[in-house]
């Protein structure tokens, strides 16, 4: 189960720290709820198909239905508008950056509307990871200030975020219900892309797509690998650990997210980036009780 998690931990900071950069290709030319739909509809297709290759049911209880929907549309149809749109004010490194509050509102709205315990080994590690990021990307808040329009940028930011922590929880409870993910995911994209398309058109956005492959290069990997491959990691890991340790991918990703951004938004390395490193590195210990096993057998303690 623990080699079953670090890989599934991985494959998602791995995929979601290189997304941030393919979502720039996204957003500009083509309406960003379009986007979003068309990213979601392609994923949902790819997990149909591998379902009726496997030989998966797609058929789950209608009482699980109503929670699907409510996933979907905070996981996938706001979640993801509101991302898109805030990617159009900052830069997709400082986008991560702002992304790790997620872990902290699924901790207390777990704990609200789960009723599971805040376990302080989270928080530790979650607020010593959120002190190395912010040293990490410390020169980009100079440039903050300046930038226009960066007010909306995190107001939109942090709508996407809070409706990410809502989709967490609902999906936690629909795993607990012994709900498979593959399936669960279908339906959540599928009630995603209904809703995201259907605002759409009664906003009048423009269905006209770009000529640009860029857009088009960026929407399958945002699908394939996006959406289906780090979809399905982060919903087994949210299965198996909680989704309080699972957002922890939240603070590790900007890590990959930065070293993209090097090459392609000339971020600069510094010193502070290194201590942040370390910090984000030793905060993820923490978070996930590894810090504990670590001292428990270098001490030849056993742990409580």
């Amino acid at each position: 189960m623990l080699h079953s998690n670090v890989f599934l931990f991985s494959a998602c900071v791995l995929i979601w720290g290189s997304t941030w950069i393919a979502i720039t290709f996204q957003t500009g030319e083509t309406s960003v709820m379009v986007s979003v739909g068309l990213r979601f509809a392609i994923a949902a297709a790819l997990l149909a198909l591998w379902c009726k290759v496997k030989g998966i049911s797609l058929i789950l209880p209608l009482s699980l239905h109503k929670y699907l929907l409510a996933a979907g549309i905070f996981f996938y149809t706001l979640d993801y508008s509101f991302l898109y749109a805030a990617q159009q004010h900052m830069i997709s490194a400082l986008l991560a950056l702002l992304s790790s509050s997620v872990i902290y509102f699924n901790v207390v709205l777990r704990r609200l509307f789960l009723g599971k315990p805040i376990r302080l080994e989270v928080v530790i590690g979650a607020t010593l990871g959120l002190l190395g990021i912010g040293l990490i990307f410390a020169p980009e808040f100079e440039q903050m200030s300046v930038k226009a329009g960066i007010t909306v940028g995190l107001l939109l930011a942090t709508a996407s975020f809070l409706s990410a922590s809502i989709g967490n929880i609902i999906s936690e409870l629909i795993l607990d219900k012994k709900t498979e993910v593959v399936p669960m995911n279908f339906w959540c994209m599928t009630y995603g892309v209904i809703c995201t398309l259907s605002i759409a058109w009664l906003s009048g956005a423009s269905f006209t797509l770009p000529s640009t492959p860029s857009y088009y290069y960026a929407l399958v990997y945002l699908a394939v690998f996006g959406s289906v491959l780090a979809f399905g990691s982060y919903m087994k890991l949210l299965k198996q650990i909680g989704s309080d340790k699972s957002a922890y991918v939240v603070l590790v990703y900007p890590i990959v997210a930065l070293i993209i951004s090097t090459f392609f938004e000339s971020y600069m390395w510094s010193i502070y980036a290194v201590i942040g490193v370390i910090l984000v590195l030793i905060g993820n210990a923490i978070a996930m009780g590894k810090a504990n096993r670590f001292l428990s057998k270098w001490m030849h303690i056993e742990p409580s």
